[in-house]
């Protein structure tokens, strides 16, 4: 499991260490790591042409330390210092090394130029223009040496969060670089896990500082396949179909007839003990004909609760459903029942205008909402705030409505009240494609059925859909059946 801390939290873990350590010990220490990643990185250090980008705070520091171990080994080091200030121990020990500095101001024609010069001449580009603390997009001079840096050939390493990039949220709100590489230290940033700053990050290295045993419960957590596998429900040898778990599933219409299709099959590729299958008549034999292992009832229109199965381990409503009168019965009744539920696509829609339906509801509830959605069960919110800060978005919905809520999109999170945001690490644009989140909403389904809680549902569903987009086939474009076919192999990669 990956862990990410707030930057609050980090100054006072940060603070609490150093106390205890030698004046400079951990900047050195993170610079070291740093040094590493960036020596890794190049064909060859000496020789190469190494430029820092160094701003005013400790991330400025520990670029310049890293490039006068870079220096030692014989790379060519130029720092271009654009903060107010300069970290004094770290331009000595660049100097010391073999390195040289040059201020560079956005008031400066000929000095940007030959920043500008030096960037594009670079083998690797160290950005430490701006720390954890940093908000806003770059200004001058910063935002011109990032504009540059990406506009380079060389390889982008970012110190700790790509500068412009809000460390919190991931929030992008004005120029920020765009990294090959972020090297963080000491635990990761939330901004590095959700979209749209883990975009411009790259691929991340972390770096271990010792700062582990003075952080307290992380704001996010991104599982690996081992949290995944550690999760997963597995039949035992007294395993039957009732234990495996029976899922009902109210998706899909005579309109949407292949939502239900799809919904179906995700819970199946999911594991599931039984799928019991209602609604209107074409889609009932549509999945009927596609999935002969379901059991399949047809909805009567004059009695939609009448028609409900009984005798079941857990719900998934809405995916093609319609928003028809009928579907509001329906909705009222499985969610005054006493067991789990996953609402998604059109049972969204609905609870926005009953939100009392979840709220005062004591049984687990899981929401799967993309941003759209979730605009409108969040009253004065657009789309675009969503998508911009969706942490924040997803743990103020799940606040508001005392259940687990997953955010599909670029990001996907998983909020649950009072616990750490679980951020999923294998999204791929991949999935946007029509059908896909049917595909998810039951195969997580098939997963509460067998008993896991919405949160551990939510996370694996997640973590092997994303899986399962990228092994259908090969990274090219995928279909949603394609995606149902490459569950297994998904599964296999994660339990193997």
């Amino acid at each position: 499991m990956r862990y990410a801390h707030t930057v609050g939290t980090v100054r006072e873990a940060e603070g609490a260490l150093m106390a205890r350590l030698p004046d400079g010990a951990l900047m050195r220490r993170a610079a070291a790591g740093l040094a590493t990643v960036c020596a890794r990185v190049l064909p060859g250090v000496y020789g190469s042409r190494v430029v820092l980008l160094v701003g005013s705070g400790d991330n400025g520091g520990d670029a310049l330390y890293a490039g006068a171990a870079l220096a030692r080994r014989g790379a060519g080091v130029r720092a271009l210092l654009a903060g107010s200030r300069v970290h004094e121990g770290g331009l000595a020990a660049l100097r010391a090394a073999g390195g040289r500095a040059q201020e560079v101001s956005g008031a400066d024609a000929a000095a940007a130029d030959a920043a500008g010069a030096e960037i594009a001449a670079a083998d690797l580009i160290i950005d430490g223009l701006v720390g954890i603390g940093g908000t806003g997009g770059l200004r001058e001079p910063h935002a011109a040496l990032a504009d540059r840096a990406g506009a380079a050939g060389a390889t982008v390493v970012a110190v700790d969060l790509p500068s412009g990039i809000d460390a919190d949220t991931g929030a992008v709100d004005g120029p920020a670089v765009r990294a090959d590489i972020t090297v963080t230290f000491g635990t990761h940033k939330p901004g590095l896990f959700a979209a749209p700053g883990a975009e411009r990050a790259g691929v991340v290295e972390f770096v271990d500082i010792g700062l582990a045993p003075e952080l307290p419960e992380p704001r996010a957590q991104s599982p690996q396949a081992d949290d995944i596998a550690a999760l997963l429900p597995r039949p035992g040898a007294e395993s039957d179909k009732y234990r495996r778990g029976v899922l009902a599933v109210a998706s899909g219409s005579d309109r949407y007839r292949g939502a239900a299709v799809l919904c179906v099959g995700g819970a199946l590729r999911g594991g599931v003990g039984m799928v019991r299958y209602v609604g209107q008549e074409v889609a009932a034999a549509e999945v009927l004909n596609r999935w002969p292992e379901a059991v399949v009832s047809v909805l009567d229109p004059t009695d939609p609760a009448g028609s409900l199965p009984r005798r079941v381990a857990a719900w998934v409503v809405g995916p093609g459903r319609g928003l028809h009168p009928a579907a509001v019965v329906e909705l009222e009744t499985v969610l005054g029942a006493d067991l789990p539920v996953l609402l998604d696509a059109d049972a969204i829609t609905l609870l926005a205008k009953r939100p009392h339906l979840v709220s005062e509801r004591a049984a687990p509830t899981l929401l799967t909402p993309h941003a759209g959605e979730l605009a409108r069960l969040l009253p004065g919110t657009e789309r675009a705030d969503i998508e911009a800060r969706r942490l924040d978005h997803a743990a103020r919905a799940a606040d508001a409505y005392g259940c687990t809520v997953l955010l599909k999109g670029s990001t996907t999170v998983i909020a649950e009240p009072g616990r750490p945001a679980v951020v999923n690490p294998t999204g791929t644009p991949l999935l946007a494609t029509a059908g896909t989140g049917d595909v998810l909403a039951g195969f997580i389904g098939a997963l509460l059925a067998a008993g896991l809680p919405p949160r551990d549902a939510a996370t694996c569903g997640a973590y092997v859909h994303g899986l399962a987009a990228r092994l259908a086939h090969g990274g090219a474009a995928i279909s949603a059946s394609d995606l149902v076919d490459a569950v297994p192999a998904a599964l296999r990669a994660v339990l193997g």
